[in-house]
Protein backbone atom coordinates (compact mmCIF):
# COMPACT_ATOMS: atom_id res chain seq x y z
CA UNK A 1 0.00 0.00 0.00
CA UNK A 2 3.28 2.30 0.15
CA UNK A 3 3.26 3.95 -3.11
CA UNK A 4 6.59 5.04 -4.69
CA UNK A 5 6.39 8.60 -3.90
CA UNK A 6 5.19 8.58 -0.48
CA UNK A 7 5.46 11.69 1.37
CA UNK A 8 6.60 10.13 4.20
CA UNK A 9 10.39 8.20 4.35
CA UNK A 10 9.86 4.88 5.81
CA UNK A 11 12.75 4.98 7.61
CA UNK A 12 11.61 7.55 10.19
CA UNK A 13 13.21 10.86 8.21
CA UNK A 14 11.35 13.25 7.78
CA UNK A 15 11.14 13.88 3.82
CA UNK A 16 12.55 16.84 1.82
CA UNK A 17 9.95 15.73 -0.75
CA UNK A 18 6.36 15.75 -0.10
CA UNK A 19 4.03 13.89 -2.82
CA UNK A 20 1.48 11.61 -0.99
CA UNK A 21 0.17 8.61 -2.16
CA UNK A 22 -1.37 7.39 0.99
CA UNK A 23 -3.02 3.69 1.84
CA UNK A 24 -5.72 5.59 2.69
CA UNK A 25 -6.44 7.41 0.20
CA UNK A 26 -4.87 7.68 -3.32
CA UNK A 27 -3.86 11.26 -4.37
CA UNK A 28 -2.13 12.48 -7.79
CA UNK A 29 -1.15 15.96 -6.40
CA UNK A 30 1.32 17.66 -3.98
CA UNK A 31 -0.74 17.72 -0.54
CA UNK A 32 0.31 20.75 1.68
CA UNK A 33 -0.58 23.14 4.14
CA UNK A 34 -0.74 26.90 3.80
CA UNK A 35 0.13 29.90 5.50
CA UNK A 36 -1.30 32.83 5.10
CA UNK A 37 0.17 35.75 7.18
CA UNK A 38 -2.31 38.81 8.32
CA UNK A 39 -1.37 42.41 7.86
CA UNK A 40 -3.63 45.52 6.39
CA UNK A 41 -3.07 48.38 3.55
CA UNK A 42 -2.28 50.98 6.77
CA UNK A 43 1.17 50.18 6.74
CA UNK A 44 2.21 51.25 3.05
CA UNK A 45 4.05 49.43 0.12
CA UNK A 46 7.36 48.93 1.96
CA UNK A 47 5.85 47.42 4.94
CA UNK A 48 3.80 45.08 3.04
CA UNK A 49 6.88 43.83 0.88
CA UNK A 50 8.82 42.92 3.73
CA UNK A 51 6.16 41.37 5.46
CA UNK A 52 5.50 39.71 2.04
CA UNK A 53 9.18 38.58 1.72
CA UNK A 54 9.27 36.98 5.52
CA UNK A 55 6.06 34.82 4.92
CA UNK A 56 7.96 33.20 2.08
CA UNK A 57 11.61 32.90 4.18
CA UNK A 58 9.34 31.52 7.07
CA UNK A 59 7.26 28.46 4.84
CA UNK A 60 10.24 27.83 2.78
CA UNK A 61 12.54 27.57 6.18
CA UNK A 62 9.98 25.56 8.50
CA UNK A 63 9.12 23.30 5.25
CA UNK A 64 13.27 22.44 4.92
CA UNK A 65 13.60 22.18 8.69
CA UNK A 66 12.85 18.33 8.60
CA UNK A 67 10.37 18.38 11.27
CA UNK A 68 7.17 18.47 8.79
CA UNK A 69 5.68 15.56 7.05
CA UNK A 70 4.29 17.89 4.39
CA UNK A 71 5.42 20.75 2.85
CA UNK A 72 4.06 24.61 4.44
CA UNK A 73 3.11 26.53 1.35
CA UNK A 74 2.97 30.70 1.64
CA UNK A 75 -0.40 31.54 -0.09
CA UNK A 76 0.59 35.39 0.62
CA UNK A 77 -0.35 38.45 2.64
CA UNK A 78 -3.95 38.78 3.81
CA UNK A 79 -4.65 42.57 3.35
CA UNK A 80 -8.68 42.40 2.86
CA UNK A 81 -11.69 40.93 3.60
CA UNK A 82 -12.00 39.96 0.02
CA UNK A 83 -8.58 38.28 -0.16
CA UNK A 84 -9.27 36.46 3.20
CA UNK A 85 -12.38 34.93 2.10
CA UNK A 86 -11.12 34.48 -1.68
CA UNK A 87 -7.84 32.31 0.16
CA UNK A 88 -10.44 30.67 2.06
CA UNK A 89 -12.61 29.44 -0.42
CA UNK A 90 -10.05 28.33 -2.54
CA UNK A 91 -9.25 25.96 0.38
CA UNK A 92 -11.98 24.62 0.51
CA UNK A 93 -12.02 23.59 -3.03
CA UNK A 94 -8.78 22.43 -3.61
CA UNK A 95 -7.89 19.17 -2.89
CA UNK A 96 -4.16 19.91 -2.40
CA UNK A 97 -4.77 21.88 0.73
CA UNK A 98 -4.93 19.91 3.89
CA UNK A 99 -4.89 22.75 6.65
CA UNK A 100 -4.51 26.42 7.56
CA UNK A 101 -1.98 28.21 9.40
CA UNK A 102 -2.11 31.59 10.12
CA UNK A 103 0.11 34.34 11.39
CA UNK A 104 -0.28 38.00 12.06
CA UNK A 105 2.72 39.90 11.25
CA UNK A 106 1.30 43.11 11.81
CA UNK A 107 -2.22 44.37 13.18
CA UNK A 108 -4.78 42.35 11.05
CA UNK A 109 -7.79 44.21 12.26
CA UNK A 110 -9.98 40.83 12.62
CA UNK A 111 -13.57 41.78 10.85
CA UNK A 112 -11.76 41.56 7.95
CA UNK A 113 -11.57 37.73 8.89
CA UNK A 114 -15.21 37.01 9.70
CA UNK A 115 -16.28 35.88 5.98
CA UNK A 116 -13.23 33.50 5.39
CA UNK A 117 -13.67 31.75 8.92
CA UNK A 118 -17.31 31.23 8.16
CA UNK A 119 -16.64 29.50 5.04
CA UNK A 120 -13.68 27.67 5.76
CA UNK A 121 -14.23 23.90 6.13
CA UNK A 122 -10.34 22.43 6.83
CA UNK A 123 -8.44 22.09 10.00
CA UNK A 124 -6.81 25.58 11.07
CA UNK A 125 -4.16 26.56 13.36
CA UNK A 126 -3.25 29.93 14.75
CA UNK A 127 0.31 29.83 14.78
CA UNK A 128 1.85 32.46 17.52
CA UNK A 129 5.09 33.73 16.57
CA UNK A 130 7.23 36.99 15.48
CA UNK A 131 9.84 37.11 12.99
CA UNK A 132 12.89 38.06 15.38
CA UNK A 133 13.65 35.88 18.40
CA UNK A 134 14.48 38.51 20.57
CA UNK A 135 13.77 42.63 21.37
CA UNK A 136 16.67 44.12 19.53
CA UNK A 137 17.89 47.19 22.27
CA UNK A 138 18.99 49.48 20.56
CA UNK A 139 17.72 48.85 17.34
CA UNK A 140 13.47 48.88 18.04
CA UNK A 141 12.12 51.87 17.42
CA UNK A 142 9.19 53.16 15.88
CA UNK A 143 9.19 52.03 12.24
CA UNK A 144 10.22 48.62 13.95
CA UNK A 145 7.52 48.78 16.36
CA UNK A 146 5.10 49.12 13.10
CA UNK A 147 6.57 46.81 11.22
CA UNK A 148 6.07 43.87 14.08
CA UNK A 149 3.09 43.54 15.26
CA UNK A 150 2.75 40.00 16.52
CA UNK A 151 2.62 40.19 20.03
CA UNK A 152 -0.77 42.24 19.87
CA UNK A 153 -1.68 41.43 16.12
CA UNK A 154 -1.92 37.70 17.20
CA UNK A 155 -4.28 38.77 19.75
CA UNK A 156 -7.01 40.49 17.59
CA UNK A 157 -6.74 37.80 14.91
CA UNK A 158 -7.29 35.46 17.72
CA UNK A 159 -10.00 36.91 19.13
CA UNK A 160 -12.67 36.22 16.06
CA UNK A 161 -12.15 32.77 15.76
CA UNK A 162 -12.96 32.68 19.39
CA UNK A 163 -15.95 35.16 19.16
CA UNK A 164 -17.18 32.66 16.42
CA UNK A 165 -16.52 29.60 17.73
CA UNK A 166 -13.76 28.35 15.23
CA UNK A 167 -12.13 24.88 15.88
CA UNK A 168 -8.51 25.98 16.03
CA UNK A 169 -4.83 24.63 16.89
CA UNK A 170 -2.83 27.26 18.91
CA UNK A 171 0.89 27.03 18.86
CA UNK A 172 2.68 29.71 20.43
CA UNK A 173 6.99 29.90 20.55
CA UNK A 174 9.81 30.91 18.09
CA UNK A 175 9.30 29.53 14.49
CA UNK A 176 12.62 28.74 14.59
CA UNK A 177 13.12 26.15 17.22
CA UNK A 178 12.67 22.91 16.41
CA UNK A 179 10.47 21.86 19.07
CA UNK A 180 7.86 24.57 18.21
CA UNK A 181 8.41 22.80 14.32
CA UNK A 182 7.95 19.66 15.84
CA UNK A 183 4.81 20.55 17.59
CA UNK A 184 3.57 22.14 13.87
CA UNK A 185 4.26 18.55 12.47
CA UNK A 186 2.36 16.66 14.98
CA UNK A 187 -0.41 18.85 13.98
CA UNK A 188 -0.46 18.41 10.57
CA UNK A 189 -0.33 14.44 11.12
CA UNK A 190 -3.26 15.26 13.11
CA UNK A 191 -4.89 16.78 10.18
CA UNK A 192 -3.81 14.51 7.50
CA UNK A 193 -5.74 11.91 10.08
CA UNK A 194 -9.42 13.98 9.53
CA UNK A 195 -8.77 14.09 5.63
CA UNK A 196 -7.81 10.05 5.56
CA UNK A 197 -10.92 9.70 7.70
CA UNK A 198 -13.36 11.94 5.51
CA UNK A 199 -12.69 9.73 2.91
CA UNK A 200 -12.48 6.23 4.52
CA UNK A 201 -14.26 3.27 3.32
CA UNK A 202 -14.53 0.21 6.06
CA UNK A 203 -15.31 -3.11 4.99
CA UNK A 204 -17.05 -5.76 7.34
CA UNK A 205 -16.91 -9.32 6.58
CA UNK A 206 -20.37 -10.67 8.00
CA UNK A 207 -21.68 -8.78 11.11
CA UNK A 208 -21.05 -8.04 14.47
CA UNK A 209 -19.99 -10.54 17.51
CA UNK A 210 -23.66 -11.32 18.88
CA UNK A 211 -25.12 -9.61 21.94
CA UNK A 212 -21.54 -7.46 22.58
CA UNK A 213 -22.94 -3.49 23.15
CA UNK A 214 -20.00 -1.58 22.38
CA UNK A 215 -19.10 -2.73 19.05
CA UNK A 216 -21.69 -1.19 17.87
CA UNK A 217 -23.19 1.78 16.78
CA UNK A 218 -24.23 4.63 14.56
CA UNK A 219 -22.91 4.04 11.15
CA UNK A 220 -25.20 7.37 9.73
CA UNK A 221 -23.66 9.63 12.73
CA UNK A 222 -20.16 8.24 12.47
CA UNK A 223 -20.63 9.08 8.28
CA UNK A 224 -21.91 12.67 8.85
CA UNK A 225 -19.57 13.54 11.67
CA UNK A 226 -16.03 11.16 10.45
CA UNK A 227 -16.57 10.84 6.85
CA UNK A 228 -16.99 7.30 7.37
CA UNK A 229 -18.51 4.93 4.93
CA UNK A 230 -19.14 1.68 7.02
CA UNK A 231 -21.00 -1.01 4.68
CA UNK A 232 -21.42 -4.98 4.72
CA UNK A 233 -20.30 -7.74 2.81
CA UNK A 234 -21.65 -11.55 3.18
CA UNK A 235 -18.75 -13.95 4.15
CA UNK A 236 -19.63 -15.76 0.85
CA UNK A 237 -18.65 -12.92 -1.40
CA UNK A 238 -15.14 -13.07 0.72
CA UNK A 239 -15.49 -17.02 0.18
CA UNK A 240 -15.79 -16.65 -4.13
CA UNK A 241 -12.24 -15.01 -3.86
CA UNK A 242 -10.28 -17.27 -1.32
CA UNK A 243 -12.04 -20.09 -4.71
CA UNK A 244 -10.50 -18.15 -7.14
CA UNK A 245 -7.19 -17.26 -5.50
CA UNK A 246 -3.99 -20.09 -7.74
CA UNK A 247 -1.15 -21.65 -6.28
CA UNK A 248 1.22 -20.05 -7.64
CA UNK A 249 0.17 -17.13 -6.29
CA UNK A 250 0.09 -18.76 -2.68
CA UNK A 251 3.98 -20.13 -3.41
CA UNK A 252 5.29 -16.78 -3.98
CA UNK A 253 3.63 -15.78 -0.50
CA UNK A 254 5.02 -18.44 1.21
CA UNK A 255 8.62 -18.30 -0.23
CA UNK A 256 8.03 -14.74 1.37
CA UNK A 257 6.80 -15.46 4.24
CA UNK A 258 9.85 -17.70 4.37
CA UNK A 259 12.05 -14.81 4.23
CA UNK A 260 10.96 -12.46 6.77
CA UNK A 261 9.79 -14.68 9.92
CA UNK A 262 10.98 -18.09 10.97
CA UNK A 263 8.16 -20.87 10.48
CA UNK A 264 8.12 -22.96 13.90
CA UNK A 265 5.44 -25.23 12.55
CA UNK A 266 5.23 -28.37 10.78
CA UNK A 267 1.64 -27.81 9.31
CA UNK A 268 2.11 -25.96 6.50
CA UNK A 269 -1.36 -26.59 5.26
CA UNK A 270 -2.32 -24.16 7.88
CA UNK A 271 0.47 -21.34 6.81
CA UNK A 272 -0.87 -21.87 3.26
CA UNK A 273 -4.54 -21.31 3.84
CA UNK A 274 -3.36 -18.22 5.50
CA UNK A 275 -1.48 -16.84 2.57
CA UNK A 276 -4.71 -17.70 0.19
CA UNK A 277 -6.85 -15.71 2.63
CA UNK A 278 -4.34 -12.61 2.61
CA UNK A 279 -4.34 -12.54 -1.00
CA UNK A 280 -7.90 -12.82 -1.20
CA UNK A 281 -8.98 -10.40 1.25
CA UNK A 282 -6.51 -7.94 -0.29
CA UNK A 283 -7.90 -8.05 -3.70
CA UNK A 284 -11.26 -7.80 -2.06
CA UNK A 285 -10.42 -4.75 0.15
CA UNK A 286 -8.60 -3.29 -3.30
CA UNK A 287 -11.70 -3.95 -5.24
CA UNK A 288 -14.27 -2.41 -2.86
CA UNK A 289 -11.86 0.54 -2.32
CA UNK A 290 -11.99 -0.13 1.38
CA UNK A 291 -8.80 0.25 3.70
CA UNK A 292 -10.36 -0.89 7.10
CA UNK A 293 -11.89 -3.85 7.79
CA UNK A 294 -13.81 -6.26 10.15
CA UNK A 295 -14.27 -10.07 10.69
CA UNK A 296 -15.68 -11.96 13.81
CA UNK A 297 -15.14 -15.86 14.60
CA UNK A 298 -19.02 -16.01 14.62
CA UNK A 299 -19.41 -15.70 10.98
CA UNK A 300 -17.14 -17.90 8.81
CA UNK A 301 -19.31 -19.85 7.04
CA UNK A 302 -17.35 -21.42 3.88
CA UNK A 303 -13.96 -20.51 5.60
CA UNK A 304 -11.83 -23.21 6.56
CA UNK A 305 -10.17 -20.48 9.15
CA UNK A 306 -10.19 -17.64 11.52
CA UNK A 307 -7.78 -15.03 9.17
CA UNK A 308 -4.77 -14.52 11.71
CA UNK A 309 -1.42 -14.01 10.02
CA UNK A 310 -3.53 -12.91 6.95
CA UNK A 311 -4.43 -9.70 9.02
CA UNK A 312 -1.93 -9.22 10.68
CA UNK A 313 0.37 -8.66 7.28
CA UNK A 314 -2.34 -6.36 5.89
CA UNK A 315 -2.27 -4.34 8.66
CA UNK A 316 1.48 -4.39 8.80
CA UNK A 317 0.97 -2.62 5.31
CA UNK A 318 -1.67 -0.10 6.27
CA UNK A 319 -5.83 -1.43 6.87
CA UNK A 320 -7.40 -1.06 9.58
CA UNK A 321 -8.65 -3.97 11.59
CA UNK A 322 -11.24 -4.69 14.33
CA UNK A 323 -11.94 -7.96 15.73
CA UNK A 324 -15.96 -9.03 16.08
CA UNK A 325 -17.31 -6.47 14.38
CA UNK A 326 -15.90 -3.77 15.68
CA UNK A 327 -15.72 -1.34 13.11
CA UNK A 328 -15.26 2.16 15.01
CA UNK A 329 -11.77 0.30 15.87
CA UNK A 330 -10.80 -0.55 12.57
CA UNK A 331 -11.36 2.82 11.18
CA UNK A 332 -9.34 4.42 14.03
CA UNK A 333 -6.55 1.52 13.45
CA UNK A 334 -6.29 3.35 10.03
CA UNK A 335 -6.36 6.72 10.52
CA UNK A 336 -4.07 6.43 12.96
CA UNK A 337 -1.41 4.26 11.32
CA UNK A 338 -1.63 6.62 8.73
CA UNK A 339 -0.67 9.74 10.93
CA UNK A 340 1.62 7.75 12.00
CA UNK A 341 3.25 7.74 8.43
CA UNK A 342 6.81 7.03 8.37
CA UNK A 343 7.34 6.19 12.05
CA UNK A 344 8.72 3.20 12.88
CA UNK A 345 7.79 2.18 16.41
CA UNK A 346 4.30 0.69 15.20
CA UNK A 347 0.34 1.12 15.51
CA UNK A 348 -1.78 -1.83 16.04
CA UNK A 349 -5.47 -3.33 16.80
CA UNK A 350 -5.17 -4.52 20.86
CA UNK A 351 -7.42 -5.77 23.22
CA UNK A 352 -6.57 -5.57 27.33
CA UNK A 353 -6.86 -9.19 27.69
CA UNK A 354 -5.85 -9.69 31.70
CA UNK A 355 -4.19 -7.68 34.60
CA UNK A 356 -1.22 -8.71 36.53
CA UNK A 357 -2.24 -7.15 40.35
CA UNK A 358 0.94 -6.20 42.30
CA UNK A 359 1.70 -4.21 45.41
CA UNK A 360 2.00 -0.91 44.88
CA UNK A 361 1.93 0.62 41.24
CA UNK A 362 3.87 -1.92 39.35
CA UNK A 363 0.66 -3.58 38.66
CA UNK A 364 0.57 -4.15 34.56
CA UNK A 365 -1.79 -5.01 31.73
CA UNK A 366 -1.00 -8.08 29.22
CA UNK A 367 -2.07 -6.86 25.62
CA UNK A 368 -3.15 -9.13 23.21
CA UNK A 369 -6.02 -11.09 20.82
CA UNK A 370 -6.70 -14.27 19.49
CA UNK A 371 -4.58 -13.59 16.51
CA UNK A 372 -4.90 -10.20 15.63
CA UNK A 373 -2.35 -8.05 16.85
CA UNK A 374 -0.11 -5.98 14.04
CA UNK A 375 3.99 -7.13 13.92
CA UNK A 376 4.81 -3.21 13.68
CA UNK A 377 4.70 -3.63 17.39
CA UNK A 378 7.28 -6.68 17.32
CA UNK A 379 10.55 -6.21 19.69
CA UNK A 380 12.83 -9.02 17.60
CA UNK A 381 12.15 -11.95 15.60
CA UNK A 382 8.56 -12.69 14.84
CA UNK A 383 7.66 -15.94 14.57
CA UNK A 384 4.86 -18.40 12.17
CA UNK A 385 3.26 -20.71 14.59
CA UNK A 386 -0.01 -23.08 13.83
CA UNK A 387 -2.52 -23.38 17.33
CA UNK A 388 -5.96 -24.37 18.36
CA UNK A 389 -7.75 -21.33 18.84
CA UNK A 390 -10.42 -22.80 21.01
CA UNK A 391 -13.53 -20.75 19.38
CA UNK A 392 -15.04 -20.99 16.26
CA UNK A 393 -14.96 -24.54 15.57
CA UNK A 394 -12.69 -24.04 12.79
CA UNK A 395 -9.19 -25.63 11.96
CA UNK A 396 -5.90 -24.28 13.80
CA UNK A 397 -5.17 -21.07 12.17
CA UNK A 398 -1.56 -20.10 12.00
CA UNK A 399 -0.78 -16.61 13.19
CA UNK A 400 2.54 -14.32 14.01
CA UNK A 401 3.93 -14.79 17.52
CA UNK A 402 6.28 -12.41 19.30
CA UNK A 403 6.76 -9.72 22.44
CA UNK A 404 6.07 -6.12 21.74
CA UNK A 405 8.60 -3.34 22.49
CA UNK A 406 9.05 -1.35 25.57
CA UNK A 407 8.61 2.38 25.84
CA UNK A 408 5.80 5.47 25.92
CA UNK A 409 2.86 4.71 23.70
CA UNK A 410 -1.17 5.64 24.18
CA UNK A 411 -4.08 3.49 23.30
CA UNK A 412 -7.53 5.35 22.04
CA UNK A 413 -11.03 3.90 22.06
CA UNK A 414 -13.74 5.51 20.53
CA UNK A 415 -17.22 4.68 21.28
CA UNK A 416 -20.74 5.52 20.81
CA UNK A 417 -22.36 7.64 23.82
CA UNK A 418 -25.69 7.62 21.80
CA UNK A 419 -25.94 10.99 20.00
CA UNK A 420 -22.16 11.66 19.97
CA UNK A 421 -18.92 9.89 19.61
CA UNK A 422 -16.58 10.03 22.75
CA UNK A 423 -12.86 9.48 22.09
CA UNK A 424 -10.81 8.65 25.19
CA UNK A 425 -7.16 8.30 25.12
CA UNK A 426 -4.96 6.79 27.78
CA UNK A 427 -1.29 7.25 28.39
CA UNK A 428 0.90 3.99 28.76
CA UNK A 429 4.13 3.02 29.68
CA UNK A 430 4.50 -0.76 28.31
CA UNK A 431 7.46 -2.87 29.45
CA UNK A 432 9.12 -5.89 27.58
CA UNK A 433 7.23 -8.58 28.77
CA UNK A 434 8.27 -9.99 32.33
CA UNK A 435 6.86 -13.48 31.72
CA UNK A 436 7.83 -16.09 28.99
CA UNK A 437 4.13 -17.28 29.02
CA UNK A 438 5.22 -20.09 27.21
CA UNK A 439 1.55 -21.99 26.62
CA UNK A 440 0.27 -18.72 25.54
CA UNK A 441 0.62 -18.73 21.35
CA UNK A 442 -0.10 -15.12 20.73
CA UNK A 443 1.48 -11.79 20.25
CA UNK A 444 1.63 -10.34 23.43
CA UNK A 445 2.38 -6.63 24.84
CA UNK A 446 2.39 -5.24 28.30
CA UNK A 447 2.03 -1.84 29.73
CA UNK A 448 1.75 0.05 33.24
CA UNK A 449 -1.34 2.33 33.13
CA UNK A 450 -0.59 5.81 34.06
CA UNK A 451 -0.83 6.83 37.12
CA UNK A 452 -1.32 3.23 38.36
CA UNK A 453 -3.02 -0.46 37.71
CA UNK A 454 -6.07 0.40 39.50
CA UNK A 455 -6.65 4.22 38.86
CA UNK A 456 -5.96 3.90 35.31
CA UNK A 457 -8.34 0.93 34.81
CA UNK A 458 -10.70 2.85 37.24
CA UNK A 459 -10.83 5.93 34.97
CA UNK A 460 -10.88 3.89 31.85
CA UNK A 461 -14.19 1.90 32.50
CA UNK A 462 -15.47 5.50 34.13
CA UNK A 463 -15.25 6.59 30.71
CA UNK A 464 -16.73 4.06 29.10
CA UNK A 465 -13.59 3.10 27.32
CA UNK A 466 -14.23 -0.22 25.11
CA UNK A 467 -12.21 -3.31 25.66
CA UNK A 468 -10.85 -2.96 21.62
CA UNK A 469 -8.30 -0.21 21.31
CA UNK A 470 -6.27 0.79 19.23
CA UNK A 471 -2.57 0.65 21.08
CA UNK A 472 0.44 3.55 19.14
CA UNK A 473 4.15 4.10 20.06
CA UNK A 474 4.14 6.95 17.03
CA UNK A 475 1.24 8.78 18.48
CA UNK A 476 0.50 11.19 21.17
CA UNK A 477 -2.73 12.26 23.08
CA UNK A 478 -2.00 15.98 22.07
CA UNK A 479 -2.91 14.21 18.56
CA UNK A 480 -5.33 12.28 19.28
CA UNK A 481 -6.65 15.67 20.95
CA UNK A 482 -6.53 17.68 17.63
CA UNK A 483 -7.96 14.99 15.95
CA UNK A 484 -10.85 14.97 17.78
CA UNK A 485 -11.33 18.66 17.96
CA UNK A 486 -11.19 19.32 14.03
CA UNK A 487 -14.11 16.91 13.94
CA UNK A 488 -16.25 18.02 16.89
CA UNK A 489 -16.48 14.96 18.91
CA UNK A 490 -15.81 14.59 22.49
CA UNK A 491 -12.32 14.04 23.77
CA UNK A 492 -11.55 12.41 27.14
CA UNK A 493 -7.49 12.35 27.95
CA UNK A 494 -5.78 9.64 31.11
CA UNK A 495 -2.79 10.22 32.22
CA UNK A 496 -0.41 10.67 35.17
CA UNK A 497 -2.14 13.42 36.86
CA UNK A 498 -5.64 11.67 36.42
CA UNK A 499 -7.49 12.08 39.29
CA UNK A 500 -10.92 10.37 39.91
CA UNK A 501 -13.01 13.06 41.67
CA UNK A 502 -12.34 15.28 38.93
CA UNK A 503 -12.88 13.04 36.07
CA UNK A 504 -16.18 12.01 37.60
CA UNK A 505 -16.93 15.75 37.21
CA UNK A 506 -15.47 16.50 33.90
CA UNK A 507 -17.71 13.47 32.81
CA UNK A 508 -20.20 14.95 34.53
CA UNK A 509 -20.06 18.49 32.58
CA UNK A 510 -19.53 16.87 29.19
CA UNK A 511 -22.55 14.99 29.32
CA UNK A 512 -24.28 18.44 29.92
CA UNK A 513 -21.95 19.82 26.71
CA UNK A 514 -22.21 17.69 23.99
CA UNK A 515 -25.76 15.82 24.92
Amino acid sequence: LHGANDSIDLTGNAPRCHHIESAGIKMNHQAQFWLIVGSQNLYGKEVLETVDARGREMAAAISASGHLPFPLVYKGTMKSADEITATFKEANYDDRCLGIISWSHTFSPSKMWIGGFALLQKPYCHFATQYNKEIPNEAIDMDFMNLNQAAHGDREHSFITSRMGIRKKIIAGYWQDAAVQQRLGEWMRAAYGVHVSRNLKVLRFGDNMRQVAVTEGDKVEAQIRLGWQVNTWPVGDLVQYIQAVGETEIDALMALYEQQYRLCTDNLESVRYQARLEIAMRKFLEDKGCHAFTDTFEDLHGMEQLPGLATQRLMAEGYGFGGEGDWKTAAMCHIMKQMARGKTLGTSFMEDYTYHFTTGEDGLVLGSHMLEICPSLAEGEARVEVHPLGIGGKKDPARLVFEGRAGEAIAVSLVDMGGRMRLICQDLDCVKPIMDMPNLPVARVMWRMQPSLAVGLEAWLRAGGAHHTVLSFDLKAEQMRDFARMLDIEFVHLSKDTCLEQLEKDLFIMDLVWN
